[in-house]
This record gives C-alpha cells, structure tokens and sequence, in this order.
C-alpha cells in the first residue's frame, strides 16, 4: 500500500508541477505531461520497472478518448465522413507504409520485416494529436477535420493489421521457441496479445463468427438495454451510479473486444458511435470526461518516463536520425495527399504536421511483433524508442505549426472581395449574431442598409435568406468608401475581431467626425477602446441581458414591478455615464489593476450607485407607507 501510495504521489505531484508551467510557457499540456515523465523517470530515477504495467492501465485513457469521439458521430455522420476515410485515410496508411517498408529494405531489412515496420510506422497518435487539437481549438479546421479523418481510419486498420502480423512471423530456431514460450508466459500479465485471447487457435471462419458475434452484441446492447438501465439506476436516485455505469459500458466492451482479439479502444469507438444518438449522451459525456483526461495525462507521463535512455544515449545519432526519418517520410506523404485533397496553406501544414510522428498503438504491435517472432528482439528496444522520441517531438511540431501559422496569415489565399453596386443610409459590418439582429429589425422597420462581412461562408448564407451583403475585408477605406460611407447616416460596427473593430470606428471617425457609429464590444475593455477611438453608442453584448435577468431578481425577490423597473432604469443610466467617465481614466498601456486614479473613481462611482438605488428603494416604501395611511 505505501509503494502504490508513493508512486501515486510521484506521478500526480509531476504532472501538477510540470503541466502549469508547460501551459504558462505556450507549450501544450502533452509536452508538459512527457517532461514530468522524463524527469520521474530516467532522470531522478524516482519511478523504475512499474512503468510499463502502469503504461498499459494508462491506455485506458485512449480507450475512454475514442469512446467520448464516437459519442460525438452519429452514425450518419460516420457515413457521410466514408469517403475521407476510405480515400485520404486509406492512402495514408497504402503509402506511408509503403514508403517506410521500402526505406527499411534499404537499411537491409527482409520485406516481412520491413513490412512490419512499415504497418507499425504508418500509425499516428491519436491522443497527442486530439488532444492538441481541441486545446488549440483546431479541430472544426478543415485541416484538423482531414487529420482526425485519417486518424479514425488509422483505428479501424489495428484490426486487420494485428491479423496480417502473425502471417509475417519469421521462421524460429528450436533454442529460440523455448525462450519465445518463456517470454510469452512472463509478459502474460502486462501486454494486449490477442493471442492470448478466446479465439487464440480457432480457426479462421471461427475467428470471422466470434468477431462478428462480439460487435453484433455491442450495437444491440447499445441500442435496446442501455436505456431500460439508465432508467433503472435513475430510479435510485445516486449520482456517482451513473459515473459507475459509465465506467461499467467502457470497462465491459474494452473487456469484450479484448477476449475476441479486437483492439479495445475500437470497440469504445463503436459503442460511442451506437450511443451517439441516446437521450443520455451528455450524461456519459460528463462522467467519463475527467477520467479520460486524467488516465490520458497518466499516458503520457509514462511515455515519458519509459524512455530507454540507455539505448539512445549508446547510439544517438542513429536513434534521432531514425525518429527523425519516420517524420520527414510521413510527412512527405501527408503533404502530398494533403495537396491532391485540395487542403491549403495553414490547414495543409496542419494536416502534414500534425499527424507525422508514430503513435501509441505502436507499443502494443510492437510488443505483439516480438512474441509472434515478425520482428527480431534485437530490433523491438529501439523501435519502442523511436515511436516514444516521435511522440516527444510532436508538440514541437505544433509549436512549429503555430509559428509557421503567425507568418502565412498575410499569404493565405482569399477570394476577391466583391464588387459593391449598392449604397444605404446604413451600415452594419458583421453580419454575425450580434449584427443579423440589428439588420433584421432595421431592414423589417422599412430602412434600407449595406452589410459587409469578411466571413464569405456567412454572407452567402445571408444570401440564401434574401438578404443581400458584399464580401470583403470592411476595415479597408475602399470598400468602405464604396458602401457609400461618404454619404452614410449611421454606421454599425458587429465585427468578432476587438482589434479590427477599433481601426474600423477609428478610420469612419476621421473620414466622418458627423457620423453616428454604433459599436459592439464584449467587456469594459473594449468599451474604453472604442470611446477612444470615437463610437459614439456602445453596446456590451451581455450587458442588456444581464440587466434583464437581474430585474426577475428584484421582482422575485419582494420588488413590484414598477419598483425593479425604475431600479434598472438608474443602474443602466449610472453605469452609461460611469462608462463615459472611466474611459478618459483608461489608459491602454497601464493594467487596470495597477491605475490607482481609474480604482478610485471605480469605488467612488460604485458607493454612488448603491446610495442611489437604496434611496429609490426607501423612497418607494415609503410612498407604499403613505398610501396605504392615505
């Protein structure tokens, strides 16, 4: 008990030290969550052989990952995806492992081998890469959409490639089966060898039945027996039994896979799939949420920490040069297929970058090569090495991405802007959820307008709803100038973009100091930028909302209506002119939490406000008073 206690407290305390300061550092969690592992491990020594059976418990998280994807596909939606998969994600796989298979020839291997290697290779990491990704908030990119496409496709071939593998075992020496049945007896307890499952002997048509029979069982009880248990464990009423059943459908068909020699982080995926539909998706959802993260960061420190330092320090030049040739040969592919599948600068770079490092369903045909004798011992140590140095470099390779990102942005190829043939009394520029609702009352109150956007894909949706907008960049004098800015009335600023919101009321400033300029702004920062770049209405987009649900407060609360009304109708006017007054007190290049004379006048204004409102409340109470005596 004291040793699991110890280790707990070592891998925990690593990853809260390490991850915050990776996260601060713009890193990435999974770089940070690889560093602790190196540190605790072959560094400090302070975790030893435990690694690997911890490894395989870690595992568990991408199992839980690929469960939380398929909840997210419904099937429909898989079936619309059958022609990236197929196509970009079967290519991948057809010529990445073609490409390695050949350079492994070249280094001398024999072509099962070589083979072998090339199928092993051809893999990428499915949790580094998702998880990056939805913490970079790139995965509804069209380059993120293509990576997770291939990724999907990649799951799915562990099944064919674990029954192609054994067909490659090489010939043994009778001195090499006694040690091969040795070793198969002492790794029992700690590897996914689907020999050492229920169809381990049968015969194929055998095998082919029991698969099929498993994932048959998987969809039915998907479909017809979860519902009748959710509702009967909803009956008891105890929260952590959703959490238990949840871990008990994840548990269960990882189990189920595994007996029938099935990858179990496949079957998740299915059973995710089956369920995407049901009313208890969100339920799942959030109870298998935190256990996905934390076995995930669990996965990667042991990554990390079973690092063979031994090995790459003996030969590191060959090591990295290695490690380095699977990324640049998976990369040439992916770029490749990236191009002929029309994917564009930063979504192109994306794609190939991301995707090009070996994955972690390597470990487990790694080891499964070694038992079946298709891969030499002498080669599995530093095959192991190469696909966790892969790893290692892989959020380097986004970092590269986001540089590489920052500098593309004035070269990314956009459609020309459209040529504007109209002109209204009104502007509006931003035609999202905050500017169509303008436009739509405007436009219903008999008022004609101009709307500018630079989303293209939202102006032609606008279009297919009759209403008529231009594309184009609308900070741009020309464009704006073309809308009829000159002769423009009112002009409405609804762009998502702060910094383009500022230049755009600054420039229709200068050019009209007559104009009225309404401007968006999402807090009080950008409501002093925009005072000080010369709106003259701005409109918090929270702020009337709030107001509104903090009125139902006061009415439910003991208040009339009239009594909350006037209170907001004060808070509204006090806050307006609070707003105006700070704005000259705000200075850009000083934090506000540091500009005593803009906190002063904050508390001042604020002890004002309150004096106010309490006022109003004793004066209507006792006007009610006077009544009532009346």
């Amino acid at each position: 008990m004291e040793g699991f206690l110890y280790q707990a407290s070592i891998y925990l305390g690593a990853a809260v030290i390490a991850v915050p300061i990776a996260a601060r550092l713009g890193l990435g969690s999974v770089l940070g969550y690889l560093a602790a592992g190196i540190l605790i491990g072959p560094v400090l020594g302070l975790v030893g052989h435990e690694t690997v059976e911890l490894q395989h418990f870690a595992e568990f998280g991408v199992v839980m990952m690929l469960f939380l994807i398929g909840l997210e596909l419904e099937p429909r939606a898989l079936w619309d995806m059958r022609h990236r998969l197929l196509g970009l994600g079967g290519m991948q796989l057809l010529l990445t492992t073609s490409a390695i298979m050949l350079g492994a020839i070249l280094l001398g291997q024999v072509w099962s081998v070589a083979l072998a290697i090339g199928l092993i290779f051809a893999l990428s990491s499915t949790a580094i890469v998702l998880q990056t990704l939805s913490e970079k908030g790139l995965m509804q990119t069209k380059g993120g959409r293509s990576a997770f496409s291939v990724l999907l496709t990649q799951d799915i071939a562990v099944i064919p490639m674990l029954a192609l593998l054994p067909l490659l075992a090489l010939p043994r020496r009778p001195d090499e089966v006694l040690s091969g049945v040795l070793e198969q007896s002492a790794s029992d307890t700690v590897q996914h060898a689907p020999s050492l499952s229920l169809v381990a002997g049968l015969p194929g048509w055998a095998v082919t039945l029991v698969t099929l029979g498993a994932v048959g069982a998987i969809i039915l009880t998907g479909v017809y027996l979860t519902r009748p248990v959710f509702r009967y464990i909803h009956a008891a009423r105890l929260r952590e039994m959703y959490t238990a059943l949840a871990l008990l459908i994840v548990c269960g068909i990882s189990f189920v896979m595994y007996l029938v020699g099935l990858s179990p982080a496949l079957g998740a995926f299915l059973a995710g799939v089956v369920l995407a539909n049901s009313e208890f998706r969100h339920e799942l959802e959030s109870d298998i949420e935190p256990f996905k993260g934390l076995l995930l960061g669990l996965f990667f420190i042991t990554v990390g920490a079973g690092i063979n330092f031994d090995l790459l320090f003996s030969k590191p030049l060959m090591v990295m040069a290695l490690a380095l040739a699977v990324i640049v040969l998976k990369g040439t592919v992916l770029y490749i297929l990236g191009r002929v599948f029309e994917l564009r600068g930063r979504n192109l770079w994306l794609f190939t970058l991301s995707l090009a490092q070996a994955g972690e369903f390597g470990f487990v045909l790694i080891s499964f090569s070694g038992q079946l004798n298709v891969v030499p011992a002498s080669l599995t140590a530093l095959m192991l090495l190469i696909v966790a140095m892969s790893m290692l470099i892989t959020p380097l390779l986004f970092i590269f991405y986001d540089w590489l990102s920052k500098r593309m942005v004035e070269n990314v190829d956009t459609p020309d802007a459209d040529e504007i043939d109209d002109s209204a009394p009104i502007i509006i520029v931003g035609i999202g959820r905050f500017g169509q609702i303008v436009n739509r009352l405007v436009r219903s109150s008999g008022f004609e307008t101009v709307v500018l956007d630079h989303d293209l894909a939202a102006i032609q949706r606008m279009r297919r709803f009759g209403v008529k907008g231009f594309f184009g960049d609308p900070t741009r004098p020309e464009l704006l100038h073309a809308a009829g800015l000159k002769d423009a009335r009112v002009l409405v600023a609804a762009l998502d973009d702060p910094d383009a919101a500022v230049r755009l009321v600054r420039f229709a400033r200068r050019e009209r100091p007559d104009l009225h300029i309404i401007a968006r702004a999402r807090d009080r920062t950008e409501v002093f930028r925009l005072y000080q770049a010369g709106a003259n209405d701005i409109v918090r987009e929270m702020f009337d909302s709030s107001l509104r649900a903090g009125r139902y407060v006061l009415e439910n609360i003991g208040l009339s209506e009239f009594e909350s009304a006037e209170l907001v109708h004060t808070f509204y006017n006090h806050d307006r002119d609070s707003v105006r007054e700070l704005a000259t007190l705000w200075k850009p290049d000083i934090p506000t939490v540091e500009n005593e004379a803009y906190i002063a006048r904050a508390r001042e204004l604020e002890a004002e406000l309150q004096t106010m409102l309490l006022s109003q409340i004793e004066e209507s109470a006792a006007n009610e008073a006077a009544k009532k005596q009346g």
